[in-house]
C-alpha cells in the first residue's frame, strides 16, 4: 500500500497577515525524513498542516495513508485509563461483553478484525519499555517520560504508515530513547519527525531544512548535512571575497576614468583658452569628449552596479548564524572553593506547583523514589556534574531543592555561592515585560546602558531588546532567560540547568553549548541529551536512582 505526504503550493499566514509559508512544495515518500530549522520557523506549524489541526491559506496538502502523529506538547487526563489513551477502551469492552455472551451486533462492528487487541496493546506497550503497565490503571501515576512513550504506542495501534513527531525524546530518559531509536529504525513507512536529538538525526534518510520559508532537501543523515553544508559554505565564502575583490577593482577603474575625464576636460579648456585650433574644430572635439566621457563613465558606473549586485547575491548565500558571547568574569570560583554541600538531605515526594515549574510539559509524573532515602554530596570549584537518572527519579526535585525553590523534608542544603536555575519551561521571566525590563528586576542596581550593552552580547540589539517576553520565539525566549540569569546580580557561581535542551532548535543547542564554554562557575546539568552532555567538559557524573545519588562514570558513548 503507497503512502506518502504531498505539498503542492502551501501558502500559510496568520489572522494578523504575518506571512509563514509561500508556495511551498514537498514530496516525502517512504522512509525517515528529518525537518530542521530554526525556532520561529514554522517547522510545527508545518507538521499542524500535515496532520489538518490547520488548514492552509492557500494550495494543498495530501496524506496517503492512515496517519498517527504525536504533538510536542501532550496533556493527559490523569484519571484516564491507559486503554482509553490507547484508543482501545471500545474495542476491549466490547470483547468483553462478547465473552460474557451479549450477542448485540453493534458489539461486533465496534470489534471488527481486532479480536487480538490486547495482545496487539500489550506487545507495543512491551516493545516500548511499558509492559509493566496495566491497560486497566489510570495515567495519573506515569512519569512525564512514560506519557510520552504511552502517546506513541497508542499511535502505533492505529497501524499508521504516515507517522508525524514533534520532539519525540523530550522528557524521555535514556533507556527510553534508546526504545525509541529502535523503533525510528524499524519504521518502514513515512516519518517526519522534528527533533534536535543528535542521535535521532543520525538515524534519518534525508534531512529537510526549513529556512527562511523555504524547504531544501539533503539526502543522508545529519553529519552528512553537516558536511555537504560545510562545504557549500566553503565555496559561498569564497565567492563573496572574489565578489569584494572584483567591486574594489571596479571602483578603482571608476576612480580612474573619473580622473582620465578630469584631465581631459583640463587639456579641453586650455586649448579653448588659448585658441590655437579654429573654434568649430575645438567644439566638435569638446562634443566628442563629451560623449566619450558620458560612455566610459556609464560603462564604469555599470560595471560597478552589476559587481555590487554580484556581491550582494554572494552574501546572501553564506549564513550569518549569530553566535552568544559571555563574559562574567564575575562567575568565577577558584579551584578551592566550597560552592554547595548537601547533608542526609530526604527529598518531598510531591512538590508544590511554584517549586516545579520546570516539570515535564507532560500532564502525568511521579517521584518513584523512597522517602528514607538520603543524599549527601559536596561540590567544590567550577566542577562541571551532569545529573543522570530515569523519568521520575527526583531530578527536578533536587535541582529545586538546590536552588532554595523547595525545602527538604529533612537534612541540609547550603549553598555557599549565589545560585541560579534554569527550569525546563523558561518561565523565569514576565511575559508583560520586556527584555530589558526583565533583566533589570533581576539586576537592579545596572544602569540601562550596561543591561543593553551586556544583552547585546545575547543577540539581543537595539529594538530587540525591547520586545515583550511573550511575543518571542521558543529560541529567543531561551537566550533572554539564560541572559536574565547570567546578568543577575549577584553573578551565578552555581548554574542549575534542567533538561536545557528540551525544545531548543539546533543553533539555540549551540548557541546554549557556547555560552556555558565561556561559563567559570560551577554546573549541575540534568539532562538525557548525551552529545549535548559531551560538549560540556563534564567533571563529575552523577546518577539519580531510588532516591539515592551516586558517583558513576560517564555512560557508554559519553
Amino acid at each position: 500500500m503507497s503512502s506518502a505526504i504531498l505539498l503542492s503550493d502551501l501558502t500559510f499566514a496568520w489572522p494578523d497577515g504575518e506571512p509563514v509559508f509561500d508556495g511551498l512544495d514537498l514530496v516525502v515518500n517512504p522512509g525517515r525524513t528529518a525537518l530542521i530549522g530554526a525556532n520561529g520557523s514554522g517547522k510545527s506549524t508545518l507538521l499542524r498542516l500535515v496532520t489538518g489541526t490547520i488548514s492552509p491559506t492557500r494550495g494543498t496538502v495530501r496524506v496517503e495513508g492512515p496517519l498517527g502523529y504525536l504533538p510536542q506538547d501532550l496533556t493527559l487526563d490523569a484519571t484516564r485509563p491507559v486503554d482509553d489513551v490507547l484508543g482501545v477502551a471500545a474495542t476491549r469492552r466490547a470483547l468483553a461483553a462478547v465473552e460474557r455472551g451479549d450477542t448485540d451486533p453493534s458489539l461486533w462492528a465496534t470489534i471488527g478484525d481486532d479480536w487480538d487487541v490486547d495482545d496487539r496493546a500489550r506487545e507495543t506497550l512491551d516493545r516500548l519499555g511499558l509492559g509493566h503497565i496495566d491497560l486497566d490503571r489510570p495515567v495519573g501515576a506515569l512519569s512525564g517520560g512514560e506519557a510520552v512513550l504511552l502517546g506513541l504506542a497508542g499511535q502505533l495501534l492505529r497501524r499508521p504508515r504516515v507517522l508525524v513527531l514533534d520532539e519525540p525524546t523530550n522528557n524521555l530518559d535514556r533507556a527510553a530513547r534508546e526504545r525509541l531509536y529502535a523503533m525510528v529504525t524499524a519504521w518502514t513507512g513515512v516519518l517526519l519527525l522534528v527533533t534536535h536529538d543528535r542521535e535521532l538525526l543520525e538515524l534519518v534518510d534525508q534531512i529537510a531544512e526549513l529556512r527562511d520559508g523555504t524547504m531544501r532537501l539533503f539526502g543522508g543523515t545529519f553529519s552528512e548535512y553537516e558536511a555537504a553544508l560545510a562545504v557549500e559554505q566553503e565555496a559561498a565564502q569564497r565567492a563573496v571575497r572574489a565578489a569584494e575583490g572584483d567591486l574594489r577593482r571596479q571602483r578603482r577603474e571608476l576612480d580612474d576614468a573619473h580622473v582620465k575625464l578630469a584631465r581631459r576636460i583640463r587639456y579641453g579648456q586650455k586649448m579653448w583658452d588659448t585658441k590655437r585650433e579654429p573654434k568649430a574644430i575645438m567644439a566638435q572635439r569638446r562634443r566628442q569628449a563629451q560623449v566619450s566621457a558620458g560612455k566610459h563613465r556609464g560603462l564604469h558606473e555599470e560595471r560597478l552596479a552589476d559587481a555590487q549586485e554580484r556581491l550582494a547575491s554572494a552574501e546572501e548565500a553564506v549564513r550569518d548564524d549569530a553566535t552568544i558571547r559571555v563574559d562574567l568574569p564575575a562567575t568565577a570560583v577558584p579551584p578551592a572553593r566550597r560552592v554547595l554541600t548537601v547533608r542526609e538531605a530526604v527529598l518531598r515526594t510531591s512538590a508544590p506547583s511554584w517549586a516545579t515549574r520546570g516539570a515535564p510539559s507532560v500532564a502525568v509524573r511521579d517521584a518513584r523514589f523512597p522517602r528514607a532515602s538520603s543524599i549527601s554530596f559536596d561540590v567544590y570549584g567550577p566542577e562541571r556534574i551532569a545529573l543522570l537518572g530515569v523519568n521520575g527519579s527526583g531530578k527536578t526535585t533536587l535541582l529545586a531543592a538546590l536552588a532554595g525553590r523547595l525545602p527538604v523534608s529533612s537534612g541540609e542544603v547550603d549553598v555557599a555561592v549565589p545560585v541560579r536555575l534554569l527550569p525546563q519551561r523558561l518561565d523565569v521571566l514576565d511575559d508583560e515585560l520586556s527584555i530589558v525590563a526583565n533583566v533589570h528586576r533581576l539586576a537592579p542596581a545596572a544602569g540601562e546602558n550596561a543591561i543593553r550593552a551586556r544583552l547585546a552580547r545575547f543577540l539581543f540589539r537595539g529594538a530587540r531588546a525591547e520586545r515583550p517576553v511573550g511575543t518571542l520565539s521558543g529560541g529567543e525566549r531561551f537566550r533572554a532567560t539564560l541572559a536574565a540569569l547570567m546578568l543577575a546580580e549577584p553573578a551565578p557561581q552555581l548554574l542549575l540547568l534542567d533538561e536545557p535542551t528540551n525544545n531548543l532548535d539546533l543553533a539555540s543547542v549551540r548557541q546554549l553549548g557556547e555560552a556555558l564554554a565561556a561559563y567559570q562557575g560551577a554546573l549541575v546539568v540534568a539532562s538525557h541529551d548525551l552529545p549535548f552532555l559531551r560538549g560540556l567538559g563534564i567533571t563529575r557524573w552523577l546518577r539519580l536512582d531510588g532516591g539515592e545519588l551516586s558517583e558513576s562514570g560517564p555512560p557508554l558513548g559519553a
